[in-house]
């Protein structure tokens, strides 16, 4: 064989290889009716797409917004949700854009990308009176941007082992973040056996929504959760909450951060950075807690919670 022809399949083969990463997310399935046959709740055509929503408890009683995070839909708050309901909250959860049932846009994903979007849910729901946000970790970056941008319309921000302090993912997170269209190339190689891999490890911890693990994986399935996630990276996730927080603090909104010490994602170093930026915020660290709090010790988190608007009352 000669070395001109070893070549051409050496080019070929590694052609082939390059192009893998893009063929499959080509042929990932579409988020479409089929595929949402098996949403539950209601479906809000907003200014980018479709999104996803689901009510839960009564008709009638204040009203608990919850916003998820990166990687985990809004099924990430079904023991939570169940939880504020007896306490007397209606509580809205929707899926943001990229992820669950909800469309996937390109474009940016920052700051203005989801503050619109949750203003656009709560406008078509036509919720006007002032309500407690709750945000889980890139959750807690946009429930921040929002209350700082709605301050009036909040009465209480909690924050779930919240993004937007600061925290800096890896190496070569960073270089994937940074670096286009290298960096897109590697995230649609490498992110989705690190999303698998990264799962796993709570598989053998309890959870107040069954099968959370499988759920979290078969996102890879549909088109589009990828580069939605990269573009959070390079978006929301980005970019320092601390002038939002500042804003929060002078316009007296109740801030809540509940943080869990054995956090891998979110330091537990973020307590001290919440401490600088709204002294007023209180803080609560669960013993033991990783990042999947909401979920891994949700009892915990309603305690607080409970407490804490038992305290704002007296």
């Amino acid at each position: 064989m000669s070395w001109l022809l070893l070549s051409g399949l050496l080019f070929l083969g590694l052609l082939l290889l390059g192009l893998l990463p893009l063929v499959r997310e080509r042929w990932r399935r579409t988020m479409g009716p089929g595929a949402r046959n098996a949403a539950p709740g209601r479906f809000a055509r907003l200014s980018r797409g479709l999104t996803h929503y689901q009510w839960h408890g009564p008709t009638r009683g204040p009203i608990a917004v919850c916003v998820h995070g990166l990687t985990t839909p809004s099924f990430v708050w079904g023991g939570l949700a169940e939880g504020l309901v007896a306490q007397g909250y209606r509580v809205l959860t929707y899926d943001l854009y990229g992820r669950g049932f909800s469309d996937r846009p390109a474009g940016a994903q920052d700051k203005a990308f989801f503050v619109t979007q949750l203003e656009e849910m709560l406008a078509h729901e036509g919720i006007t009176e002032d309500c407690i946000l709750v945000g889980y970790s890139m959750g807690g970056a946009i429930a921040t941007a929002y209350t700082a941008t709605h301050p009036d319309r909040i009465r209480t921000l909690v924050l779930l082992a919240s993004a937007g302090l600061k925290t800096e993912p890896g190496k070569m997170g960073r270089f994937i973040r940074d670096h286009s269209p290298l960096g897109d190339w590697l995230m649609l190689a490498l992110f989705p056996q690190l999303h698998r891999r990264g799962c796993e490890p709570e598989r053998a911890l309890p959870s107040s929504v069954p099968g959370i693990i499988d759920l979290q994986k078969n996102e890879l399935r549909y088109k589009g959760f990828v580069p939605a996630v990269l573009a959070s990276l390079r978006g929301i996730l980005a970019e320092d909450r601390g002038d939002d927080l500042r804003q929060i603090h002078r316009s007296g909104v109740p801030i809540l951060a509940i943080w869990g010490d054995a956090d891998q994602v979110i330091p537990i170093s973020a307590v001290g950075r919440m401490t600088e930026q709204a002294r007023s915020a209180r803080q609560e660290v669960i013993k033991s807690a990783g990042h999947g709090l909401p979920y891994t010790h949700t009892q915990e988190v309603l305690e607080i919670i409970a407490a804490n608007s038992r305290n704002r009352l007296d």
